[in-house]
């Protein structure tokens, strides 16, 4: 098959440069179809670098125990090409083929869409990290768990932040106008809900509504717009290209608006590639190397981030993505239910699954009987002088909103 990849060779390899005690356990193979081409290959490298960081952390740290057995965790990849259909195939090509029975996410809502009733129709585990979408959790699922919140959630608190912004100024929440873009997928789709539904709660205006092109190569028509009718607000998400593509543009237009705020900012780098055009745009994060989080395996959330760009060089110079922090959060919900399942019986894991209630350096972790993660809030970084500030919600907020945003 094109695009196939194999990593489960590289455990092997990882496992020679092991402690003794890591090289005695035997495996746990995991399955996963993610993105290594296509449009979402970016998060994909992003989400196979958070997971084999987690199961080289684990296995440092004496692998998974199952009753009186150690195991470490190897993976099964294929190359999903961002595409659907090629994600559903491949799920069923690891089930019945490669045997696998524990699944980890693919990239993105729509492919983790795809995938999900796979997993349900064989009653596979599958612990996702990168597909948000609360059109998820209302299928009635009972092998689908998710690290993350809910897309819902991602900008809606860039409203309230509005509406407080407007009331220092001595106006109304009502007098902001709103200027909405997004991609025609399910993730950016539930983010443009949440912005309407927080938006019509304080009265504002939404002056533009518009869907990002197909292939988020170019929004200068939505920009256009904007310029015309001077929103307050402007919310754009079309995961890490629509965020490359929308900062480039803003700063090629010299877009003027007191509030920007998008998704994927770091998984892009738009301050390393886009610099002072970046600067005082919001950008919604799962995770912040500054939140208090903090667990046995990992330490701190900012001891994680230290020892991720120490294994990852190329992350070195840059924030890195949140969708590499939850996908290590994803491998360790499966050591932390193996090891109070007790055993490899897969359904007696999902029921441990069902059960968790952790709390890790990516933030607590407790499923809803729907699958959704109940126990973690979305953060609001501010990109101030080339830095990623969190300026929401205000009870973690280490820095202030710079409002309005400068002119670039």
């Amino acid at each position: 098959m094109r695009n196939l990849m194999l990593t489960a060779l590289s455990a092997g390899l990882l496992a020679m440069a092991a402690p003794a005690t890591a090289q005695d356990c035997e495996s746990i193979t995991l399955g996963a179809a993610i993105s290594l081409t296509g449009k979402y290959s970016t998060n994909g490298y992003h989400t196979q670098n958070g997971y084999e960081f987690a199961i080289q952390k684990i296995k440092d740290n004496g692998g998974v125990t199952v009753g009186d057995k150690c195991y470490n965790f190897e993976v099964i990849y294929y190359d999903d090409e961002s595409k659907g259909d090629r994600g559903a195939t491949l799920a069923e090509r690891l089930i019945n083929q490669d045997k696998v029975q524990y699944m980890l996410g693919p990239y993105s809502s729509g492919l983790t869409k795809a995938i999900a009733p796979v997993t349900e129709k064989y009653q596979i585990p599958m612990i996702e990290a990168e597909g948000a979408s609360r059109s998820l959790f209302n299928k009635g699922y009972k092998y689908l768990f998710a690290v993350l919140s809910t897309s819902e959630q991602y900008l809606a608190s860039a409203v309230t932040l509005a509406a407080e912004m407007a009331e220092k100024e001595g106006k109304k929440p009502s007098d902001i106008k709103v200027a909405i873009a997004v991609e025609n997928d399910p993730f950016s789709l539930d983010i443009r809900a949440g912005v309407n539904e927080d938006a019509e709660k304080y009265g504002m205006q939404v002056v533009i509504d518009e869907k990002l092109p197909r292939d988020l190569a170019d929004m200068s028509a939505i920009l256009t717009k904007v310029k015309l009718l001077k929103p307050d607000v402007l919310i754009v998400s079309g995961h890490s290209k629509g965020a490359a593509t929308a900062v480039r543009q803003i700063g090629e237009q010299k877009i003027d608006v007191p509030m920007i705020a998008l998704t994927h900012c770091e998984a892009a780098d738009v301050t390393g590639n886009f610099g002072d055009s970046a600067n005082d745009i919001l950008c919604s994060t799962q995770w912040a190397e500054t939140l208090s989080y903090e667990d046995p395996i990992f330490g701190s959330a900012a001891n994680y981030e230290t020892e991720f760009k120490a294994a990852y060089t190329d992350y070195a110079e840059k924030a890195v993505p949140y969708q590499v922090a939850q996908a290590s959060a994803a491998v360790y919900v499966f050591k932390d239910a193996f090891e109070r399942a007790g055993t490899l019986d897969k359904d007696a894991l999902r029921d441990a699954i069902s059960e968790t209630d952790l709390m890790t350096f990516y933030g607590g972790i407790k499923f809803s009987e729907a699958g959704n993660n109940i126990a973690k809030p979305m953060v609001l970084r501010q990109i101030q002088d080339g830095s990623y500030n969190v300026v929401a919600p205000s009870a973690i907020a280490s820095h202030e909103l710079n409002w309005p945003r400068e002119p670039k």
